[in-house]
């Protein structure tokens, strides 16, 4: 979606030990990406603390792949996990997307955390999943409204590509959209 829109992105995954994020994204994008512009940290410890607290090994990544791929315009860092107080260092993200999954219940917003309450952009994902765990949507929607104020967020299904686009425009209104001459 970001190449359709004039952009050329590079990834960066995070795991403590393997660069499994990082081959599951290759393998699930190798027909649609280079995926020389897929690069895997393995953080040693614990992915968090590699993005908050030290992100030197991130930021490495960042400058080698910048440097291989001069075109690119946009870095996406992942780091996987379910830490609600997950935030990126300064440092290292402009902007902040923070995903939670439907399957983890309809409390997860109660919950809070700087994750869920602090973050540019919150997207709730695998939306139809909320049936068959007993998450209510509706309920989802009134306490993210009551903990993030004006912070947007978006219901999505990677899957069925909802919500996407709310996504895609997010981050491109926040990096500048050269479509539209920015």
């Amino acid at each position: 979606m970001l190449m359709a829109k004039g952009r050329h992105p590079v990834v960066i995954t995070n795991d403590i030990f393997t660069r499994e994020d990082a081959e599951h994204v290759t393998n699930t994008l190798r027909d649609v990406f280079d995926t020389g512009r897929i690069r895997g940290v393995a953080t040693g410890a614990c992915p968090h603390a590699a993005v908050r607290e030290d992100p030197s090994l991130n930021l490495l990544a960042v400058e080698e792949l910048t440097e291989a791929y001069p075109d690119s315009d946009i870095v996406l860092i992942e780091s996987g996990g379910d830490n609600l107080t997950l935030t990126f260092s300064p440092a290292l993200a402009d902007f902040q997307i923070y995903v939670i999954d439907v399957a983890a219940g309809d409390k997860i917003p109660r919950k809070r955390g700087q994750g869920i309450t602090q973050t540019d952009l919150l997207a709730v994902n695998k939306t139809d999943l909320a049936p068959h765990v007993g998450a209510d949507l509706d309920v989802m929607r009134r306490d993210l409204d009551m903990v993030r104020g004006e912070r947007p967020f978006v219901f999505t299904n990677c899957r069925t590509g909802e919500g996407l686009n709310t996504v895609l425009d997010h981050i491109l209104d926040a990096v500048g959209n050269p479509e539209a001459g920015c």
